[in-house]
């Protein structure tokens, strides 16, 4: 039986407008809409996989990338060979001609694509194509929320959180050291010392910054400082993580197995964090999990936009020996989470689990209507 070939390739971004009301304030600024970038994959035999690549800030940029150099290097291939695609991708493209995040993060969706593909001619959910199992993964409450509130505020927020399910939350830091340790503090006396606790800097923070919060940090018990600088800036983790025993999590802006080599070489962060529409797809975040492996290292991935990536990162963590966390999102609207798809991507147990959602593939089924009521809205998706 010949295998069915790849015979078109389209970028479908996508957007919504954030209210107001449910705009969060972050380290990298006030959300005011949400992008996403979705990648069509269709066979000679009318087959049709669907994956995400993260939108980057630039979702047309990615599209046009999907739609031209990714188009044109994997027509005509082995819909099922997604590591011979990945290889000429990365051959063709990343290794050769550069653009090293856009095309990674377009890769990312293609690759995605494939693997649903692949699910399809099984007839098997994700998670057993890897060789895993539908077991539990512990989940923190993330996404865009638990942002630069009053302390009074966060506490209401972090409150909802647990009363929903969750056993672990993720803070956002990146303010004032001052501000950052006040809203710790009553985040933890809030919530006792059997909620664990996480801090996301996004980036934000300068090695004065980290050396003022990290007693208050240890003290509150933070399980990790998550990104408290850009990922190029390896002097920084250096010197950071001799500043406390508070370790230090990096990976969401880490691209392919070759900065997670780096990353791990350096030996300086205590967990890894690919984002399967970020780091080069499903394929790579599997050699990226059995890297971390080697290192005793467990990976939690950042989740991106949508049910798509959300319901494949469980999939993924099912099928891994070193599972970490799995990063709920709790935004307090998004569509992309809610109504992409013909069901939620994941719903939370009594243990505050996950499970990978059950049927073919990543066991959702897409929702062209909402995709074509959703166009690219132009602009920045935080100001």
């Amino acid at each position: 039986m010949k295998p069915p070939k790849i015979a078109d390739i389209r970028a479908v971004p996508i957007s919504f407008v954030v209210p107001p009301e449910h705009s969060v304030r972050l380290g990298i600024g006030r959300s005011v809409k949400r992008d996403a970038v979705l990648v069509r994959v269709e066979t000679n035999e009318g087959h049709v996989g669907w994956g995400e690549a993260h939108h980057g800030r630039a979702p047309g940029a990615i599209a046009r990338l999907v739609d031209t150099t990714l188009r044109e290097l994997a027509i005509g291939f082995d819909a099922f060979d997604v590591h011979g695609v990945w290889a000429r991708v990365y051959k063709m493209q990343l290794a050769s001609h550069g653009m090293g995040a856009a095309a990674a993060l377009a890769l990312s969706g293609l690759d995605l694509a494939l693997w649903d593909l692949r699910c399809q001619a099984t007839g098997w959910p994700l998670y057993r194509l890897l060789g895993g199992s539908a077991r539990p993964i512990k989940a923190y409450a993330g996404g865009i929320a638990l942002g630069y509130q009053e302390p009074g505020q966060l506490v209401e927020e972090a409150r909802r959180h647990v009363a929903s399910g969750y056993r672990a939350l993720k803070l956002r830091v990146g303010d004032t050291a001052a501000r950052d340790i006040a809203r710790v503090r009553a985040v933890r006396q809030a919530l006792g010392d059997d909620i664990e606790l996480l801090a996301d800097a996004n980036t934000s923070y300068s090695l004065d910054d980290v050396r003022r919060v990290m007693p208050a940090f240890e003290e509150c018990n933070i399980a990790w400082l998550e990104e408290p600088f850009p990922p190029q800036d390896r002097r920084a983790y250096a010197r950071a993580a001799q500043l406390g025993r508070v370790p230090l999590a990096a990976g969401e802006n880490h691209y392919t197995r070759y900065e997670f080599a780096q990353l791990l070489e350096d030996g300086h962060v205590g967990f890894v964090q690919p984002d399967l529409s970020k780091t080069g797809g499903l394929t790579e975040a599997m050699r990226i999990a059995a890297m971390a492996s080697a290192q005793k290292l467990t990976v939690n991935p950042h989740t991106s936009a949508t049910a798509i990536n959300m319901a494949a990162s469980i999939h993924f963590l099912s099928a891994v020996d070193n599972p970490g966390y799995f990063e709920g999102d709790v935004t307090t609207l998004n569509p992309f989470r809610d109504s992409l798809a013909d069901r939620l991507p994941y719903s939370l147990d009594e243990q505050g689990c996950v499970r990978p959602p059950e049927g073919v593939g990543i066991g959702l089924k897409i929702d062209t209507a909402f995709i074509a009521d959703h166009p690219l809205i132009d602009g920045p998706c935080y100001v």
